[in-house]
Parts: C-alpha cells; structure tokens; sequence
C-alpha cells in the first residue's frame, strides 16, 4: 500500500486590488487531494447559508467587502419608527428592497454607475411576543450620490396631498474609512451581536474574491523554522510577497497535521 503523501499548500485569496490573504495549510494526499502544479485563478466559493455565525461564512464576508468597498464609498443605517415597524423579517426585507430599488433608481436618473451593494438585516426576537424586534438594515454600497439625497429616501411613497411621503423612521450614511486592514473592522462590526440575529444579502454585480493555489513553496520544516523563529520577520514576508505589505501573521498548530499560517497582506502603495 502506498504511503500516503503530506505536503503544504499555499491558498493565495485575493480580495480586490489591495488586499491579500494566505493560507499555508499542511494538506495529506487523498484521493481527491493530491499536490499538483499551480492552479488557475478560481472564484471564492461564498458560502451556502447567508447568515454571519459560521466562522467560514464570516471570513467570505470580511473578504467581500474589502474586494468591492473602499474610500469614500458609503456605510447606511436605516431604522423604523413604531408607527411603520415591520412585523416579520420578510416586511422589513421587503421594505429594505424597495429602498435599495429607489437608490438605484436614482443613480441611475443621475448618470452614475449600477449600485453595488451588502445589505444586513439585523434583528432580536422578543421573548413574550415571538416576534422580531429592534429590527435594522446596514448597506454597505458605492459611492456618486449625496449622504443627504440617499436619507431623504428612506420614505413611504407619498400619499395624495402629500409633498413627501412619511419618514419610515432614522438613516444615517457615513464615508467609509479603510484602514491597513481594509474594512475588517467595519466587517466584524456588522457580525458582533451575540444576541442578535442577522441575514445578508447583496447585488449580483459584486467582483468576488479569488484564489490560487501552489503546493510546492513551502515544506513542513520550513513552516516549523517561520513559526519557531522569535525575530520579527516582516522583512521576510516582503521579500515572499513583493508589492505586498504584511499586516497579520497568525500560526496555529494542530496536534495531527502540524503547524498552519494565515497572512493578511495589504498592496504596497509607491
């Protein structure tokens, strides 16, 4: 029987043009494993339920932000006042939708680019009633139109005698501001309510994170020497990765297969 082969696979996952990850995993053959030649360029599979508590759907998430979203595009928080407060998640998914609708609608009267957007639908369900309550949205989309513009169309649609429909409640919008890390933080900001409930969705347009893989740049004792070297190795990392600045380096061991790193990198700007 032939012994079966370990190895280590570097898993390059680039999110957009400026930020960069890497896994480097110790992978054993299998049948459907086996250490190959550098891959082709291939889409980041986004996960199969579109809830933020599984920890590979939170990393998908954090990854599509920071490949669609940078400076000086929005951040909007829209809420209801009691009077038109939705009584199911769907009313309020609804309510969000047509939102969205008049935003592109209005993008689009105005000459700007098709919006690209992350909507979250936020949420805690009452204990008496069952039903949700404290219910948000927080859309993430591109920048063209004014803050002011974008909350004033947080409205039902007017009635007859009206000059503006009724608020449906408070929005605010921000200009987003990326740091060395991207939009992580905002991110990990729109996943944290450990007794909330979320959901997300986006528009179909969004640019999706891809990866690449390579299985013969790293061996398992050099791993092992990365890790166990105290000294800083930013310099190391640079001279790995050229064009690429490093921001996190994290090695985790397990106990069976050995030691892994995972890398965040941001582009080297001239």
């Amino acid at each position: 029987m032939r012994r079966r082969k370990n190895f280590i696979r570097e898993k390059k996952i680039y999110c957009g043009a400026d930020y960069l990850e890497v896994d480097i995993i110790p992978r054993t053959e299998t049948e459907n494993v086996r250490p190959g030649k550098r891959s082709k360029k291939q889409k980041v599979s986004a996960p199969k339920q579109k809830n933020l508590n599984d920890k590979n759907a939170k990393r998908y998430f954090v990854q599509l932000i920071n490949s669609n979203f940078g400076e000086n595009d929005l951040h909007v928080t829209v809420t209801y006042s009691k009077e038109y407060l939705p009584d199911t998640i769907e009313e309020a998914e609804k309510e969000a939708a047509n939102f969205i609708r008049r935003i592109s609608y209005r993008r689009k009267k105005e000459g700007l680019p098709p919006l690209k957007y992350i909507l979250v639908t936020e949420y805690s369900m009452g204990k008496t009633t069952g039903k949700p309550v404290r219910i948000h949205h927080h859309i993430i989309m591109n920048s063209g139109l004014d803050r002011d513009t974008i909350e004033e169309l947080w409205r039902k649609p007017k009635r007859k005698g009206q000059k503006k429909g009724d608020k449906i409640g408070f929005a605010n919008t921000d200009r987003l501001q990326p740091n060395e890390y991207g939009l992580e933080a905002l991110a990990r900001y729109l996943m944290k309510n450990p007794n909330g409930k979320k959901r997300w969705s986006s528009s179909q347009n969004l640019t999706k994170p891809w990866s690449r893989t390579n299985d013969h740049k790293y061996t398992r004792k050099q791993v092992e020497k990365i890790v166990k070297d105290e000294a800083d190795n930013t310099e190391f990392w640079r001279k790995k990765y050229p064009g690429w600045v490093l921001t996190e380096s994290k090695p985790v061991y397990n106990e069976i297969t050995g030691w892994s790193i995972y890398l965040k990198l941001r582009r080297l700007k001239e």
